[in-house]
């Protein structure tokens, strides 16, 4: 039987990206697309042609699904997870809070998280963390990442990631070894800081770059995103996952049994 498929945010570019995935995807099946209450967008077809309508009685939408997927807002985390449905949460710019509402969501429904859906940033991830388990102190690390003019959020939720992985492999705590900004006279770089770069303009939907530099040698790890139908794919196959699974705080790793 196909999972029914619910959409958090549909009215949005990747509300679009995601139903047409859901659509294209054997197994699933598109059931439902959920806005706020009073989004110019309620009433109107999800797709053109399409006779899933977007609305705003997200328990009502809810109860017709198997899975929800969210790409709203931290704002709108909580009232996704009171839905109570499995849920695959791709909303970037979350916060401790947002991540201890979904720590206690997980105790009573299935829920994935990621801050990046696409299967190959994440099998990008686990490199990276493979990488920093086996280089020392005097390899610096420097993540560099570039999004469209519109992006809201730095560095973005993918750089964090990628960032988490490398603090991971070193066994150290990120917050304590990140540096966000460099501006004025820093002075010399401090030996086992992993470094964040910024960049913003025109439509580019994400570029990712690990950067290991040693003496005379730099490995680089890169994923450049053409599409945004790549992170839509790989939440409805999260979400295929997701369904039927126990309880519990999962992420793509698992997904990719990585």
């Amino acid at each position: 039987m196909a999972v029914r498929i619910g959409i958090i945010g549909a009215a949005g570019r990747m509300g679009h990206a995601l139903a047409e995935a859901a659509l294209a995807q054997d197994g699933a099946v598109l059931a439902g697309a959920i806005e706020r209450p009073g989004h110019p967008a309620n009433g109107q077809p999800i797709l053109p042609g399409s006779d899933i309508l977007i609305r705003d009685d997200a328990a009502a939408v809810a109860a017709e699904c198997d899975v929800l997927i969210d790409f709203s807002a931290p704002v709108a985390l909580a009232a996704s997870l009171a839905l109570g449905k499995p849920l695959v949460v791709g909303t970037t710019g979350l916060e401790a809070s947002h991540h201890a509402a979904i720590d206690a969501a997980a105790k009573g429904q299935a829920v994935l998280q990621s801050a990046n859906m696409s299967l190959g940033v994440n099998l990008l991830a686990a490199l990276v963390k493979q990488a920093a388990a086996r280089l020392g102190d005097d390899w610096d690390i420097e993540i560099l990442e570039m999004h469209h003019r519109h992006k809201v959020d730095a560095p973005s939720g993918t750089a964090l990631l990628l960032g988490r992985a490398a603090a991971e492999g070193r066994g150290v705590d990120l917050e304590e070894k990140s540096v966000r900004v460099r501006d004025g006279i820093t002075g010399a770089r401090r030996a086992g800081d992993i470094g964040f770069a910024t960049l913003r303009g025109g439509s580019v939907p994400g570029d990712h770059t690990v950067m290991f530099a040693a003496e005379n040698e730099v490995i680089e790890l890169s994923h450049h995103a053409q599409s945004r139908a790549i992170f839509a794919r790989g939440a409805v196959r999260a979400a295929l996952w997701l369904t039927g699974q126990k309880p519990g705080r999962y992420s793509m790793n698992d997904v990719l049994d990585l």
